[in-house]
């Protein structure tokens, strides 16, 4: 099916963070859009009123009529998808071209330059910051993002005249092999996914895979210190970053009065005196991959300075929902250990010599199964922790695989108390601390407007 054929688009699992973007593309050019997911949410309420179609029970006669056309409707899904969803099996039997959304975003990467953020972590920051570099200068860009960017309230980007697109380029399911990038960034490759891959050595060869398909006359980011070698065709310029070495890094750092400064040492022309929007030592290194984006599309020193500073975040990202003198309560997305441990580190340099607690649940139980450990050796970094009941996402139950066996490895002598996710309330009610974290990729930050509430009052 050519573009020119597709008058709908279907979505299973129109839900999810990555699926709604595209979503949103599609109603853009004034397609028909419907979709199935498991229980309404916000990104469901807004893509309603934008004109989706949405139903939230497996029913093939909920189906929107113009979705019914294999000729013209295109079918698009996530991995998280079970095999056995009805729906997924009607179109599977009736002839409907099926896409993987990282497919569709793959198409696109052929169609215009794809600047791509893949990495274990710091994806969604990294690629948001440089779509809003780029989106306030005047090159602009298209972008799909893993989060909703509080400077848009989206996590989609139109642009009608720039031939950039921003792709959050996710391993899980191998989905970013679908992509042909012009440049990219690869931030980390700590293991993870290992339901996925199986082993360490299988998740590297993924991402080395993933550097071959950068489009000749393209460029690698690389973070410094990876364990994967690059396997880039001839023409391919690589170029590395770390937050203090490498062909684009900081120096001139200045953390104090609630911000953080630093000068860009670039190839392309050292920028000076950027401040950063959201001032976490974390985002130092976020802020100079996404800077490298925008300096190789294009955008000037004073748009790329001038973004920076007024680049707001993303919501579960470092997300500050109570900033006082006297409290502080902020939520992040954070669900493997190096995550974490950045998060904690960044926290903790924020607000030295003030009383920390994290509240932290377990995102699936292969996750917690693999690395147990060492989310107790992330965790052991506070004094003041509280852990959740595991968030199973798509997977069941695994024999032994609990919340506990994170708890019984915390380091001797921490404050640490395990408990159900309808306990959160009465756990920040007690109080005790002066700065709280929750941590996860679950549903704890469903919890998160009512912590705010009861720390502003």
């Amino acid at each position: 099916m050519n573009a020119n054929q597709i008058k709908a688009v279907y979505f299973v699992g129109i839900g999810g963070i990555g699926m709604s973007a595209i979503a949103r593309y599609f109603l853009h050019r004034g397609l028909v859009v419907g979709g199935y997911d498991r229980v309404p949410t916000e990104l469901t309420k807004h893509l309603t009123e934008e004109g989706a179609q949405i139903h939230y029970e497996e029913n093939i006669g909920l189906i929107p009529i113009e979705c019914l056309d294999p000729d013209t409707c295109l079918v698009v899904y996530t991995p998280a998808i079970p095999s056995e969803h009805s729906e997924l099996q009607y179109f599977q039997r009736n002839g409907f071209e099926l896409q993987k959304r990282a497919q569709v975003l793959g198409t696109l990467t052929l169609a215009l330059k794809g600047l791509c953020v893949a990495g274990t972590h710091g994806k969604t920051t990294t690629s948001s910051m440089a779509a809003h570099l780029l989106h306030q200068s005047h090159v602009d860009c298209n972008a799909f993002l893993g989060g909703i960017t509080k400077n848009y309230g989206t996590n989609y980007i139109l642009s009608e005249k720039s031939p950039y697109v921003v792709i959050e380029a996710d391993e899980f399911d191998r989905s970013f092999h679908w992509l042909r990038p012009w440049a990219t960034v690869i931030t980390a490759t700590d293991a993870d996914h290992l339901d996925i891959y199986g082993t360490e050595e299988a998740y590297l060869e993924s991402f080395r895979h993933y550097t071959s398909l950068i489009t000749p006359g393209g460029y690698l980011i690389l973070h410094t210190g990876l364990k994967m070698q690059p396997d880039t065709q001839e023409g391919v310029t690589t170029y590395t970053y770390s937050r203090d070495e490498g062909d684009f890094h900081a120096e001139n750092i200045r953390i104090g009065n609630g911000e953080i400064r630093f000068d860009l040492v670039s190839p392309l022309g050292n920028i000076r005196d950027i401040n950063l929007g959201v001032p976490v030592s974390v985002n130092i290194e976020n802020g100079i991959a996404a800077m490298a984006l925008a300096q190789l599309a294009g955008a000037t020193k004073d748009e790329i300075r001038q973004g920076m500073e007024s680049f707001s975040g993303v919501d579960r990202r470092f997300d500050f929902h109570v900033r006082t003198p006297e409290m502080v309560y902020l939520s992040d997305y954070a669900h493997h250990p190096e995550e974490i441990r950045r998060s904690i580190e960044s926290v903790k340099q924020l607000y030295e010599g003030r009383r920390i607690k994290a509240i932290f649940q377990p995102h699936l139980y292969t996750r917690t199964r693999d690395f147990y450990q060492e989310f107790a050796d992330a965790l052991s970094q506070l004094d003041d922790v509280a852990i959740v009941d595991i968030y199973p996402a798509r997977e069941l139950p695994i024999p032994g695989i609990t919340s506990q066996i994170i708890y019984d490895r915390l380091r001797p002598g921490i404050r640490k108390e395990l408990i159900h996710k309808e306990q959160i309330p009465e756990v920040v009610r007690r109080g005790g601390f002066d700065v709280l974290i929750t941590l996860g990729a679950g549903d704890i930050d469903d919890y998160a407007g009512q912590i705010a509430e009861m720390l502003k009052k």
